[in-house]
């Protein structure tokens, strides 16, 4: 994953998290993503996000039970509420003896920084803080 650093959640596809044809329920890695990316957003001095949007999504390979699965996550844009994370997902598995990593799918997703009350809450950033960040926008 280019330029994603280290995954946000890294686990193992159990058996219990399967669909009835044998494999790892979409359902699952949506939520997983869905976490990835607000963990994604703890990177930011704010206190809490909730989910507004999900860019279209399309499983390129299916997991299977066993496999390891890694969900990167970067915030790429910073709004005066909004945050826009990119977040991909590879699954990681034995195939004829060696290891293989597979793209699964990836994700923009939007989140909204609210404030204890559940209102939206402006975020406080310097520019030198989201450029530390390696974020060069913040509109």
């Amino acid at each position: 994953m280019k330029n994603m650093g280290e995954p946000r959640i890294k686990i193992v596809a159990m058996p219990k998290d399967t669909n009835p044809s044998g494999n790892i329920f979409g359902g699952w890695i949506m939520s997983n993503i869905d976490i990835a990316g607000a963990l994604a957003t703890r990177d930011l001095p704010i206190e809490n996000v909730v989910t507004v949007k999900v860019n279209s999504m399309e499983f390129r390979e299916p997991i299977f039970v066993g496999d390891v699965v890694s969900y990167y996550a970067k915030i790429v844009k910073v709004g005066n509420t909004s945050i826009k994370v990119k977040v991909e997902v590879n699954a990681e598995r034995l195939y004829d003896g060696a290891r293989r990593c597979v793209h699964v799918t990836s994700a923009d997703i939007t989140y909204v920084s609210m404030d204890s009350g559940g209102k939206k809450k402006p975020i406080n950033c310097s520019k030198n803080y989201l450029l530390a960040l390696g974020i060069k926008n913040n509109e």
